[in-house]
């Protein structure tokens, strides 16, 4: 399993608006790629303004094809046409790339 952290830097004060939009959208557009959610998170210091979450993947491959696929997904581009008609919700997304430790399981 490969897992997707995505870290994003949300332009201030967009953060309700790219909640919004994550809730109402984005978790059934990318479950429609196979691409599954495992949480989302936001910095406990509100004045940071980022926004985590993580993807699941079978693998790289995987999460390359999926993701090409939502990039094109016409209610995607509806989604993000609609929620940034007054401008970008976020400034830039950093990923990092995981894969479980081999010693740490949780029952």
């Amino acid at each position: 399993m490969l897992y997707e952290l995505r870290i994003y830097q949300v332009v201030p004060g967009r953060m309700q608006a790219i909640l919004d939009r994550f809730r109402d959208d984005m978790i059934r557009i990318f479950a429609k790629h196979d691409m599954r959610v495992t949480n989302f998170w936001v910095d406990a210091d509100e004045s940071k303004d980022r926004l985590y979450y993580v993807l699941e993947h079978p693998d790289a491959a995987s999460r390359e094809r999926n993701f090409q696929a939502f990039m094109e997904d016409l209610e995607w581009l509806e989604v993000k046409g609609r929620t940034e008609q007054n401008g970008p919700l976020h400034e830039k997304i950093d990923i990092v790339y995981m894969k479980k430790a081999p010693f740490f399981q949780i029952e």
